[in-house]
């Protein structure tokens, strides 16, 4: 018999159902995003973390920063009606963005790179976004630089164009305000959020936030093998979403407790569990988010409320992570995963390929000057 992680009993302490909604704008469906609890098989029975399921936005979470980057300078009149917006994108963005096209009536040209899955690609130009692909990688900062350097070429040719700049904008931190205060409804506190990092917004955003409520609010940050945010040298990423080439100024590193990088096979792994036993999944930065988050489940105290935030759902990722020839490919099935992270006393004592924790967090711009 196998075993069962559900019953059909239904909950009655989880609180009314979502309620039915009535919208006449597209942009109106973007937050109020559900929270899920994930226990088994990342923590035992009786531990867990709560899951926000921002992949039930239209586009998913950064649906969030691009509506209020918009909205925000169409305010200050940086964007002009109908002007063009320009911005580089690995894909979830680059969705957001189409919407935020959509609904101000703005032109949307995406820079983005041959990683860019094909059914995102085609969804962004049935959204109406004008897609260009770079051809080769930036020496030093790889295909993160080259796009925006082609972003700059774009808003050179276009003067009235405006660009969202996602990596160093404020508006992109300002924007998660409303999701930290819906898990302070939903949960009513947090001891512990845990969050990917890329361009650094949510992380900044949400932390900022939840601390005015619980100044003892740890922050645990997630990153990719391969990627320089923390201090790490910068070589190819097959994980996208999370990690980056270059140093955002919207990391907020003195909000870090501590960083855990994973590795593209593990985060696998975690995608397809949370498929199995909870029907719930998605991307890159899902899956490594929930191994870390379920390991922060097992050594916390067992009264600790943790938030996870899961980025995206799994359909765009049909040919990637859910594709067993493409894992196959690229040696990430039947790879096993440490019950437990490497732990390293500082960003630059190795050069880490697999699950790795450290809980000195530098700035590496400050460290290297």
């Amino acid at each position: 018999m196998n075993n069962v992680l559900f019953d059909d009993t239904p909950d009655l302490d989880s609180g009314p159902p979502r309620s039915l909604g009535r919208y006449h704008r597209p942009s109106t469906l973007v937050g109020n995003t559900p929270v899920l609890w994930i226990s088994m098989p990342f923590a035992p029975a009786e531990r867990g973390f709560w899951a926000k399921l921002e992949g039930t936005n239209p586009g998913g979470m950064k649906d969030r920063p691009a509506m209020h980057m918009v909205q925000r300078a169409r305010q200050r009149g940086d964007l002009a009606p109908g002007a063009q917006i320009i911005e580089s994108t690995s894909g979830t963005l680059g969705l957001g963005l189409a919407l935020a096209g959509t609904v101000y009536q703005h032109p949307v040209t995406l820079v983005t790179d041959p990683g860019l899955e094909p059914i995102v690609a085609r969804l962004l130009a049935a959204y109406g976004a004008r897609v260009e692909m770079v051809t080769a990688p930036h020496p030093v900062g790889g295909w993160q630089q080259a796009r925006r350097e082609r972003v700059q070429q774009l808003l050179d040719a276009d003067t009235s164009a405006w660009c969202p700049d996602q990596y160093s904008n404020p508006d992109n931190v300002a924007a998660y305000a409303p999701l930290a205060h819906e898990l302070l409804t939903q949960l009513g506190h947090v001891d512990v959020l845990v969050c990917s990092v890329g361009t650094g917004g949510h992380s900044a955003g949400i932390a900022r936030v939840l601390r005015h409520h619980n100044p003892s609010l740890r922050l645990i940050g997630v990153d990719t093998v391969g990627s320089t945010i923390f201090g790490q040298a910068a070589t190819p990423r097959l994980m996208r979403g999370l990690g980056s080439s270059i140093y955002p100024p919207n990391v907020d590193y003195s909000a870090f407790d501590e960083v855990h990088w994973v590795a593209p096979a593990e985060a696998v792994a975690a995608c397809r569990s949370l498929a199995v036993t909870h029907h719930a999944s998605g991307g890159w930065s899902v899956g490594a988010v929930a191994l870390v988050a379920g390991w922060a489940a097992r050594t916390s105290a067992a009264d600790t409320t943790i938030a996870a935030v899961f980025p995206d759902g799994p359909q765009r990722y049909f040919d990637t992570i859910y594709n067993d020839d493409y894992c196959r490919h690229h040696h990430l099935l039947d790879q096993p995963t440490p019950a437990e992270p490497t732990t390293i006393a500082h960003p630059r004592d190795a050069v880490v390929r697999s699950w790795t924790r450290c809980v000195n967090v530098i700035d590496p711009r400050e460290a290297s000057r």
